[in-house]
């Protein structure tokens, strides 16, 4: 599973899960899902969060290193 600091960023900046899910455009459901690492973003969202934190993915998320030792490289 993807681990993720968007509680930590979510509270830097004082908004509720409701506040962050509508300035991104989804439930507050998926919101509390991605926080509590029950779902894996998309895309599409982990790019929305990137541009709503001003930071790149990599800063939002890391997956997790037993996934990473699966690809196989060249």
């Amino acid at each position: 599973m993807i681990a993720n600091r968007l509680p930590v960023l979510r509270a830097e900046r004082r908004w509720s899960q409701a506040e962050l899910a509508d300035r991104i455009n989804v439930s507050r459901q998926t919101i509390v899902s991605l926080e509590n690492g029950r779902y894996e973003p998309t895309l599409k969202v982990a790019m929305r969060l990137s541009a709503v934190f001003g930071t790149p993915i990599e800063a939002i998320f890391t997956p997790d290193p037993d996934d990473l030792a699966r690809v196989r490289v060249g």
